[in-house]
């Protein structure tokens, strides 16, 4: 068997932000290998799409919940949901999220809040929820959360954004040590350029940047984190090339960084 395989239908995984982008590779993955899935999102006609095909492709079941997690009771009632229709969950992956390149000063504080809710707090209780509940069925648990590999870029521009990642990393590897006693593996997954429209870029340029090899496929980022997570890594940088970039990343000066921040003041917003 696969990494990762079980018994077609034999158990649930739970996906966030799974309507588009990696959350769908990451569930279209777990079907394939024979999990049925909750997906979860904001936008309810692709979350219906994704639920349809990914069924049809996989022969599992697979449920979509929409529902913005960007709130500060969203983590409790998609637990309250999920346990409503009797479905235990055996596979987290946190993945919704919000991505915001513009200076905090120009940032609207409903803005801010939402980021920090999404990738912070709603992540957050999703894992201690689950967490508990497995560790109650007394059952291998597995949780991923997308952080990203702007925590080591923490460039203007992307303050809110690199901070909240930064703190889903240290979080994840911290959580991580105190629930593996109970045979619960938690990983951070931190992918440098992923080809989605996360970042509002168009097909072409994705397609380009995949060419020259600045950006990862949707698919190859999710391949790489349900590797990670089988093989119970706390932290994983997809791709050897992009760990050998960090130490340059954290230490730039600011005089290095002024030339950049006057080209990409444009490309805010």
């Amino acid at each position: 068997m696969k990494r990762g395989q079980i018994e077609k239908g034999s158990a649930w995984a739970l996906v966030t932000g799974a309507g588009s982008g990696i959350g769908r590779c990451y569930a279209q993955r777990l079907a394939t290998l024979g999990y049925n899935l909750i997906i979860v999102g904001n936008q309810e006609l692709p979350l219906r799409t994704a639920a349809e095909e990914i069924a049809r492709q996989a022969g599992v079941l697979v449920r979509p919940l929409a529902l913005d997690l960007a709130r500060i009771d969203a983590a409790e009632e998609l637990y309250e949901a999920v346990a409503a229709a009797g479905i235990e969950i055996d596979v987290l992956i946190n993945n919704a999220g919000i991505f915001s390149f513009c200076d905090v000063l120009s940032t609207d504080e409903e803005r801010i809040e939402r980021i920090l809710l999404l990738h912070d707090m709603t992540a957050t209780k999703l894992c201690r929820r689950y967490a508990t509940r497995m560790m109650e069925r007394g059952i291998r648990g597995y949780i991923l959360n997308m952080s990203s590999y702007s925590l080591w870029m923490p460039f203007p521009g992307l303050a809110v954004y690199s901070a909240s990642k930064a703190y889903l990393k240290a979080f994840s590897v911290a959580f991580s040590k105190e629930v593996e006693e109970h045979d619960i593996h938690v990983t951070a997954i931190c992918p440098a350029g992923v080809a989605t429209d996360l970042y509002g870029l168009p097909p072409k340029l994705q397609r380009l940047g995949i060419r020259v090899g600045g950006l990862i496929t949707a698919d190859h980022c999710a391949r790489r984190g349900l590797s990670a997570l089988w093989r119970s890594v706390r932290c994983s940088v997809p791709d050897w090339w992009n760990r050998l970039w960090i130490p340059l990343l954290v230490s730039l000066p600011m005089w290095m960084l002024r030339p950049l921040r006057r080209y990409t003041m444009k490309f805010q917003k």
